[in-house]
């Protein structure tokens, strides 16, 4: 009779416990949330970060803040992250990087996939390769020519290691056998300022941080690193026409610490999915020549999982790795 009265105590307990919860997130939120961009103001991920946060805030009638937490190749604030409350109060642009870093960094203090929460996919981007207009080439076959006639010359800028800013460049010296310095800054943004001063020499940048320079002529534009080329840089040829095989895009998205409740990922989840739907927000993002990527929670998981895996081949091929 004990036995059966404490069995019943616990799941009173636990049903109410589950009640506080739904209700709670039905009247998420409450108060001001976080959204966490580990880079510096200026590039992609604080672009996006921006027009999401934008969104949320008007749909869902609190401040989400976009907080730039840089530093240790977008380590720091994914840290951050996964180490929050898991309340649904703070959130990760989660990009690339997190997958590019599983398998480039020895020791990291998180499990990027055990540890974050997926919430929604927010964009697919091209890369573009794009170079300083003092360098000579102005087509991909020119560029791996003057490469090769300048061994040890040619700069490379990234937003730090682990982006797919520096792999896509990665896999371009692989499979074309070109030497550069890599050169990792704190993000897109001072990099992007370097390389229009002639610091460096050339960038494989996400085209949104970038397609404002090259439409004001002060970046030129090789090619892009997807398998098709960019409506908004119709002219522009892949680099895979001249490197066969060639391909690399980078994503975006929302993920926030695991355990967050499943109602409020879904709040969340559906109010993203609806602003990549807005023709405001659509005709901001094509400007900008990303391509909107709406899905569940789960279909957002599954592609993290899918690009660790496909960044670790380059990883591994490239003998790369950062202490």
């Amino acid at each position: 009779m004990k036995l059966r009265f404490i069995s019943r105590l616990l799941l009173g307990v636990c049903v109410s416990l589950f009640a506080v919860a739904s209700a709670r997130a039905l009247d998420y939120p409450t108060h001001p949330a976080r959204i966490i961009v580990a880079y510096p103001p200026g590039g992609a991920t604080d672009i996006l970060a921006r027009l999401i946060a934008n969104w949320l805030s008007d749909k869902l009638h609190q401040q989400f803040i976009v907080e730039n937490k840089p530093g240790a190749g977008n380590n720091i604030g994914t840290d951050l992250v996964v180490k929050s409350k898991p309340d649904g109060y703070t959130f990760l642009v989660v990009n690339s990087a997190n997958t590019i870093n599983a398998s480039l960094y020895k020791k990291l203090p998180f499990d990027f996939i055990r540890d974050i929460a997926p919430v929604a996919g927010i964009v697919r981007v091209p890369n573009v390769m794009e170079v300083n207009p003092s360098v000579p080439a102005k087509t991909v076959a020119e560029f791996i020519a003057y490469a090769k006639a300048n061994p040890g010359k040619i700069n490379m800028a990234s937003s730090g290691n682990g982006t797919s800013i520096h792999l896509s460049g990665e896999l371009f010296m692989m499979m074309t056998g070109v030497k550069m310095t890599h050169v990792p800054y704190k993000g897109s943004a001072p990099a992007l300022i370097d390389l229009m001063g002639g610091q460096v020499q050339v960038m494989f940048d996400n085209l949104p941080a970038s397609i404002g320079h090259i439409r004001a002529g002060k970046l030129r534009p090789l090619a892009v690193t997807t398998a098709t080329r960019s409506p908004e840089l119709p002219d522009t040829p892949t680099v895979g026409d001249t490197v066969q095989g060639y391909e690399a895009s980078a994503f975006f998205g929302l993920g926030a610490a695991k355990g967050t409740p499943k109602e409020i990922v879904e709040i969340v989840n559906e109010q993203v999915n609806a602003a990549l739907k807005d023709p405001t927000i659509l005709k901001r993002l094509q400007d900008l020549g990303a391509i909107p990527m709406p899905g569940t929670p789960e279909e957002f998981g599954k592609l993290i999982v899918d690009e660790t895996k496909k960044w670790a081949k380059v990883v591994h091929a490239a003998h790369l790795s950062v202490q």
